[in-house]
């Protein structure tokens, strides 16, 4: 089925206008996103930072991973995750080693500087959940309905990339 079949001209053009809306509003919040973690960050003096870098930080949380669990997981979204990794060790937010069975895998932890971050990033949505609710911008019910929608996009796209092509 396609949209002319499940929509009138009308219908349809209204729904690809607001579909389109909505894939720019997601791009847009990233792009914000990073910025507010930036903004944070050059606040409390954190230059040597880059918003993906604190953001990496803060999903990988307490886990040890692999550069290719970072993906697969969706702690890491960006083409060059390799790179980040490596200025992550180097400036000593993260730890890395070699796996036991798979010499090949390097496994990566967060070290004290790295969860001092993490917890920059915590304090940072902290608040913003905070001002959300207090200046009645999204309640509970608002948020689990957007965060439920997201997820069913993100499994519909998820499906287009594995089964349709």
């Amino acid at each position: 089925m396609n949209v002319e079949n499940t929509f009138g001209t009308d219908q349809q053009t209204k729904y690809m206008a607001n579909y389109l809306d909505a894939l720019s509003s997601v791009e847009r919040l990233h792009r914000l996103l990073l910025d507010v973690i930036t903004d944070e960050f050059e606040r409390l003096g954190h230059l040597e930072l880059n918003a993906v870098q604190a953001l990496l930080l803060f999903n990988i949380g307490d886990n040890e991973v692999t550069a290719g669990e970072l993906k697969s997981r969706g702690y890491y979204q960006g083409s060059n995750v390799s790179y980040n990794l490596k200025k992550l060790v180097d400036m000593g937010y993260m730890h890395h080693q070699r796996c036991e069975i798979d010499r090949r895998s390097v496994r990566v932890k967060l070290t004290q500087k790295g969860r001092e971050i993490r917890q920059a990033v915590a304090r940072l949505f902290a608040r913003h959940a905070e001002g959300l609710i207090t200046q009645e911008i999204l309640d509970g019910s608002s948020i689990d309905h957007i965060s439920a929608t997201l997820k069913r996009v993100e499994r519909y796209w998820t499906d287009q990339i594995r089964y349709i092509y």
